[in-house]
């Protein structure tokens, strides 16, 4: 066989990657390695090796759920621009991390004091969240923090209020901590109505208040300070999931709920939620809890349980690239480029479907939600869509069963589209939409 320094050259691979393979090969018995001579292929074959249950293989047409859930072809929503991450800053940061021995092993379970404290000050500066570094927990992602939230502020057969339609990925979250789902709806450009919650016997509350997903809604000051005295009358635990707060075009943030409740002394729990995965790239699952101190032993015996510590390396190379400025600068950058995008697709919607569709979220993330009344089923044309490897969700994969609504609608997220191909997308969903339009129209002639 080719010695491991020319197969590399070969292969254009490294050779330490060469030799584990030889390394492998040579223990499972199918070369053989002679010292001064080299590897040559076994004359036998070993007794038992590695081999498939089954040589046929199972095509099966996605589903509408596969579709729009493992993909992050055009318009795939909750994806940021990948190719804007800055990875070479990034890998050199986290790299840098495995130099650090005393980090190698177990670590506290609360996690490393560096990344809460600088975590701590970014926190205090961007969205005034009333924040001490020993009341912060890492998690791996929004999705661990959001169970640790549910699992703390309530318990079996208790009811927690959600927004209706909203991120689906919590409704999965309360159905596994066996909670009753008081649905709170959001309505285009309206928003919430808080009068919806002057009766309840809800134990917690979970809120996108900075930009409702999906339809795009905000929580002004005004609408924040009556949701806080709400809560502190009923006592209700609140779960503010602050997505999206980087992202605002049309005016600036407005004050995280956490942060507003400590500026007007109003008592409340609230449970503060964040996450790096669409400011940076959604494979950095890194997210974080901010709880009240009288809560912080029984949150980190639930972290406990569920996954112990949040890797070091990973803790430790975010608080150095917050530390640095890279994230700042960051951020401002995909600031700029976000709105561009969210600008050239408002462009586009409204020059190519005219009064056919009607763009319902605010200048706000990386999404634009449409609705039409036209007789297009919104599942049907997320279909359509597909074939031409465009990914679009129907609304109703946010909404809870028996959801009414006399319209149709989508979302498409425009983070990780290119924004020269924006308007060439919007046209193919332009014919997408008429050949549905005509199907339909042809069908009820007939």
């Amino acid at each position: 066989m080719p010695s491991t320094r020319h197969l590399a050259q070969i292969l254009d691979v490294s050779r330490n990657t060469i030799i584990a393979t030889y390394d492998q090969l040579v223990a499972e018995g199918y070369i053989l390695s002679q010292a001064g001579s080299g590897f040559y292929v076994a004359a036998t074959l070993p007794d038992h090796y590695l081999t498939t249950t089954s040589s046929e293989h199972s095509f099966k047409q996605p589903t509408i759920k596969q579709q729009i859930n493992t993909t992050n072809n055009a318009f795939a929503p909750g994806v940021p621009d990948l190719a804007a991450f800055p990875r070479k800053k990034w890998q050199r940061l986290y790299q840098q991390q495995f130099d650090r021995i005393q980090f190698l092993g177990c670590n506290d379970l609360q996690d490393e004091w560096e990344f809460r404290e600088v975590l701590m000050h970014y926190l205090k500066t961007s969205r005034s969240v009333d924040v001490t570094a020993d009341r912060i927990i890492s998690t791996s992602g929004a999705q661990q923090a959001l169970i640790m939230a549910i699992m703390a502020s309530t318990q079996p057969n208790d009811i927690i209020i959600i927004e209706n339609p909203g991120y689906a990925q919590m409704r999965k979250v309360v159905k596994l901590c066996n909670v009753k789902i008081a649905p709170l709806s959001v309505t285009p450009f309206d928003g919430i109505n808080l009068k919806q919650l002057s009766k309840t016997k809800a134990k917690a509350i979970y809120i996108t208040p900075s930009n409702q997903y999906p339809l795009g809604t905000t929580l002004n000051i005004s609408q924040r300070i009556q949701l806080l005295k709400w809560a502190s009358q009923h006592n209700v635990t609140i779960i503010e999931d602050d997505y999206d707060s980087e992202f605002q075009y049309a005016h600036r943030p407005y004050p995280s709920l956490q942060g507003l409740a400590a500026q007007t002394n109003i008592k409340v729990n609230i449970i503060y939620i964040g996450t790096f995965s669409k400011v940076m790239c959604n494979s950095i699952r890194l997210g974080y809890l901010v709880v009240p101190q009288a809560l912080l032993s029984r949150y980190l015996e639930i972290k406990d349980a569920l996954s112990g510590e949040t890797q070091a390396q990973l803790q430790l190379a975010m608080a150095e690239f917050i530390h640095v400025g890279h994230l700042h600068r960051h951020i401002r950058k995909m600031r700029r480029l976000y709105q561009a995008k969210h600008q050239q697709m408002i462009q586009n919607i409204n020059d190519c479907f005219d009064q056919q569709w009607e763009v319902i979220s605010q200048a706000a993330g990386l999404h634009v939600t449409v609705r039409w009344h036209q007789s297009v089923c919104e599942k049907q044309f997320c279909g359509q869509a597909f074939q031409h490897n465009i990914i679009v969700r129907p609304l109703s994969y946010y909404e809870l069963p028996n959801t009414i609504r006399n319209w149709q609608g989508i979302v498409l997220g425009f983070g990780n589209t290119s924004i020269d191909d924006i308007p060439a997308l919007i046209e193919k969903l332009k014919t997408c939409f008429n050949h549905l339009l005509m199907e339909n129209r042809h069908d009820e002639y007939f």
